[in-house]
């Protein structure tokens, strides 16, 4: 295990897989660069809360299960975080194996400090992987970007349903019910 020091941070993807940074930080590994970002802020988690209880409402956890910030190998050079994933439990039983698994939907929470072209960066690279569904999240506006490829994507605003079909069809919840404040 790499002890995490400001001399010692990965200069490697393999590194990088074997190091537990401990400066509060999450790193991806993209074009053998090492990329920090600060992950979900708690005043995000409400967005993983609420979608979390819709999956087991609808039942998706008897078929699969949802995963905050996994280490998500795109391709063999390219390791991302998204926010939150979707793994059907034939992908978490490859992963117990140690393969790598490309989940079909994924959702990145947007932050204050997340750069438009990085951001853009991240959406390519899920669909070249085979990503079918991916949902951007801008709390701070109370929109939902959700893609279905990089030329097709939906604006969600207010009462409109935002969809994770094809991968999980009876996944839809309105933007308001997203952004409801908390009684």
């Amino acid at each position: 295990m790499i002890q995490t020091t400001p001399s010692a941070v990965p200069q490697s993807l393999a590194e990088l897989l074997d190091w537990e940074p401990t400066d509060g930080y999450k790193y991806e590994w993209y074009n053998g660069e090492l990329v920090r970002f600060s992950g979900m802020k708690k005043k995000q988690y409400f967005i993983y809360s609420i979608l979390s209880k819709l999956f087991y409402e609808k039942g998706y956890h008897n078929g699969g299960t949802f995963i905050a910030e996994p280490d998500v190998m795109l391709t063999a050079v390219q390791m991302r975080r998204p926010d939150i994933a979707y793994f059907s439990n034939e992908q978490v039983e490859a992963g117990r194996h140690d393969e790598d698994v490309i989940p079909a939907f994924v959702i990145e929470v947007i932050s204050e400090s997340d750069l438009a072209y990085r951001i853009e960066e991240k959406i390519a690279e899920y669909f070249k992987a085979g990503i079918q569904v991916v949902w951007s999240i801008l709390p701070e506006h109370e929109v939902v970007y959700v893609y279905t490829s990089r030329k097709q994507v939906t604006i969600c605003l207010d009462d409109d349903l935002c969809t994770a079909t094809p991968v999980l069809p009876d996944f839809t919840i309105s933007v308001n019910t997203l952004f409801a404040p908390s009684v």
